[in-house]
C-alpha cells in the first residue's frame, strides 16, 4: 500500500545546514539528472530534516501513516502532551481511551502498542537497528506489526541518515516525479523504485530533493512547520 509523504514526520533545523558530504552528493545527483538540478534554483536551498532515533521516532512515523501532514501534526502534538506516551513502558501503561483521546485510530493504538512491546522485550532497540545494514534493518523493522517497509525506509533515511534509501511507496515522491518530469500519471512504487536506481548511491538525497520540490509547488506544510491549524484527525491523505 502506498503511504503519504514521509517528510511530514520530520523535524527541520532553523538553518538548513547540510552535512559536509551532502553538498557533494547533491552536485553528483544534479550531474546525473538535469531535472533534479532544477529543484534548488526554484525552491531554494534544501533544508536538512531529521527525526529522532529509537522508539519516539518510530512512533512518530506511525502517527504519520496514510493521513495528511496537518492531521499527523495535530495527533503527534496531542500524543506527545500525554505524560509517558512517547516512552515504551509509559505508553503501555496508558489505557486505550487516553490514546484515542489524543486522536489515534484503533489500528494506530494497536500498532503503537506493538511497537512499545518490541522495545520492551528487546526485539527492537535504537542501537540494534543502527548496527544493521540497510536491508537487514528494514527487514527487522518491517517484521513488527504496524511497521511496514515505508516506515522502515523513512526511519533509516531521516533518523539514521542513511545515504542510499528510497521510500518508493511514498505518494508525494511519486507526485513530485510526475510533476518534475512531466509524466502523464504518478509512477507506481515498482516503477518509481526502478527509476531511482539511476540515482544510486545518493537515493536518499534524491528523495529529499523531490520532497522539497513537492512542498514548493504545492505549498503544503510539513508536520513540524511552526504554525498549523488542527484539522479533523481523520482527514484523508493528500491527492
Amino acid at each position: 500500500m502506498q503511504r503519504k509523504a514521509s517528510d511530514a514526520n520530520c523535524m527541520v533545523d532553523p538553518i538548513p545546514v547540510l552535512p559536509p558530504d551532502a553538498r557533494a552528493g547533491l552536485a553528483a545527483l544534479c550531474a546525473m539528472d538535469a531535472d533534479l538540478a532544477r529543484i534548488e534554483p526554484a525552491a531554494g536551498p534544501l533544508p536538512w530534516r531529521t527525526r529522532p532515533g529509537g522508539f519516539s521516532g518510530l512512533l512518530q512515523a506511525i502517527m504519520g501513516q496514510q493521513i495528511s501532514n496537518q492531521a499527523a501534526a495535530a495527533i503527534w502534538r496531542r500524543l506527545a502532551a500525554v505524560p509517558g506516551a512517547i516512552t515504551p513502558r509509559g505508553l503501555l501503561a496508558l489505557d486505550d481511551d487516553a490514546l484515542r483521546g489524543a486522536g489515534l485510530s484503533r489500528p494506530k493504538v494497536s500498532h503503537a502498542r506493538s511497537l512499545a512491546v518490541a522495545f520492551v522485550d528487546g526485539t527492537l532497540s535504537e542501537e540494534g537497528i543502527a548496527a544493521r545494514d540497510d536491508t537487514a534493518a528494514i527487514a527487522l523493522l518491517a517484521s513488527v506489526r504496524g511497521l511496514g517497509p515505508w516506515t522502515a525506509e523513512v526511519y533509516l533515511l531521516f533518523a539514521l541518515q542513511r545515504s542510499d534509501v528510497f521510500p518508493a511507496g511514498d505518494l508525494a515522491l511519486a507526485a513530485a516525479v510526475m510533476h518534475l518530469k512531466g509524466l502523464a500519471a504518478r509512477p507506481a512504487p515498482k516503477a518509481l523504485r526502478d527509476m531511482a536506481e539511476a540515482w544510486r548511491p545518493h537515493r536518499s538525497l534524491a528523495a529529499r530533493l523531490l520532497w522539497h520540490h513537492w512542498r514548493h509547488v504545492t505549498g503544503r506544510p510539513s508536520m513540524d512547520d511552526p504554525v498549523l491549524i488542527d484539522p479533523p484527525v481523520d482527514a484523508p491523505p493528500p491527492a
